[in-house]
């Protein structure tokens, strides 16, 4: 029976730690994973345009003997030109899997219920799993475990502070959601996050204050301007300006570190100093957008 990677609420503990375990292998040893996906070709759908979730499932699969076919969708939506579930029955006749990097979650859904291979998550309106897994490992390379670790998540509630949230919770990592009041994140997915947290003991919190991320050993940023948004500048600074993330905020804090998906507006979310010094994460973490990419390739297709 397939397994989709849409989001990861109904994984379980065990599952995410042999994830990220699987990931650390493939990447410490890539030559033993070389034939992984050997025969295999992914159909890569992007809705959305991207530098480092392109480049890093392309290289990625070929690294573990895979082909991969892009299709960006015509630079716009699905939506038009031939229903999702058309689409995807008809990929799923020919590919292996299919990454996909949409508008709507709601998109992968209907992909997954025509779809009888394999449907990732390249990130949605909701989630961005794949990212997760790339921070986690990255923070268990930095700390040697998660056991104890507070990540604090500071700027719009958004799909990575979602999917932040439930690896998190899962893994018994504490998670702070640090947002501008009318900007937190979805509050059934922040549900959802406390009761996963419950089985592992981790503390799942959110707060409009920056003083709830005293104590953390990591911050993490995001870009206050979401794709395709055409807020006025001055009006977001205006709402955002005291959660840039920036040496002030670190010595508040005291965290050691500092994390980013990007892309990262240097010097708005976050000061371009933390990006280019000895506490930053990030380019770890771009990383192992590749490795953590390839352990959930190689679980749902090896």
């Amino acid at each position: 029976m397939k397994q989709d990677l849409l989001t990861f609420k109904d994984w379980s503990s065990d599952e995410l730690n042999d994830l990220l375990a699987l990931a650390a292998k493939i990447k410490a040893d890539p030559e033993k994973h070389n034939q992984i996906l050997a025969g295999k070709s992914i159909v890569a759908l992007f809705e959305k345009p991207s530098l480092r979730t392109r480049v890093s499932f392309d290289i990625g699969i070929h690294k573990l003997g895979g082909h991969m076919v892009y299709l960006d969708s015509q630079a716009g939506k699905l939506a038009g030109r031939e229903d999702a579930k058309d689409t995807a029955a008809n990929l799923a006749c020919w590919a292996d899997a299919i990454v996909a990097r949409v508008y709507s979650h709601e998109t992968l859904v209907e992909f997954s219920e025509a779809s009888k291979v394999p449907v990732i998550n390249a990130l949605c309106d909701l989630y961005h799993p794949c990212q997760a897994v790339a921070d986690y490992l990255t923070l268990l390379e930095t700390y040697g475990s998660l056991d104890n670790l507070t990540l604090a998540y500071v700027g719009d509630g958004n799909n990575v502070t979602h999917s932040l949230l439930i690896v998190g919770a899962l893994l018994g990592v504490n998670v702070v959601s640090v947002t501008p009041a009318g900007y937190e994140v979805n509050q059934e997915i922040f549900q959802l996050s406390e009761q996963l947290a419950h089985k592992t003991g981790a503390k799942i919190t959110q707060s409009n204050s920056i003083d709830a991320a005293k104590g953390a050993n990591v911050l993490y940023a995001d870009t206050w301007i979401s794709m395709g948004d055409d807020t006025p500048l001055a009006d977001i600074k205006r709402v955002f300006d005291p959660y840039k993330v920036d040496e002030a905020m670190m010595e508040l804090t005291g965290a050691e570190y500092v994390m980013h998906c990007q892309p990262a507006h240097r010097d708005l979310e976050i000061s371009g100093d933390l990006i280019d010094g000895d506490k930053s994460l990030l380019m770890q973490q771009a990383e192992n957008r590749m490795h953590g990419q390839n352990a959930i390739l190689a679980k749902l297709l090896g």
